[in-house]
């Protein structure tokens, strides 16, 4: 549904805080910081990730799943495919 990567970058497209995202989608901070300290798909419960998704859409934020189009319009930002750590050594 949503990736960890993917709730760091809506946040800083933004330029919010995980405080901030708390408020926003009427998630405590504690659960934002442990889905956004997860490796890959976040887990959680259903009603917790819907509340994210949707702060994040009623901020104007797209989420785009993998292989998904973009049906908005505007600038966004996707990866091209898959990629390891940025800096990680080759």
């Amino acid at each position: 549904m949503i990736t960890a990567a993917q709730m760091r970058a809506a946040r800083a497209l933004l330029g919010i805080d995980q405080r901030q995202l708390a408020e926003m989608s009427g998630v405590s901070l504690p659960t934002i910081q442990r889905m956004e300290a997860s490796e890959g798909t976040v887990r959680g419960v259903i009603d917790t990730l819907t509340k994210i998704v949707e702060a994040f859409d009623a901020a104007g934020v797209e989420l785009i799943g993998n292989n998904a189009p973009s049906v908005g319009q505007g600038r966004g930002v996707r990866l091209k495919q898959a990629a390891g750590p940025v800096g990680a050594g080759s």
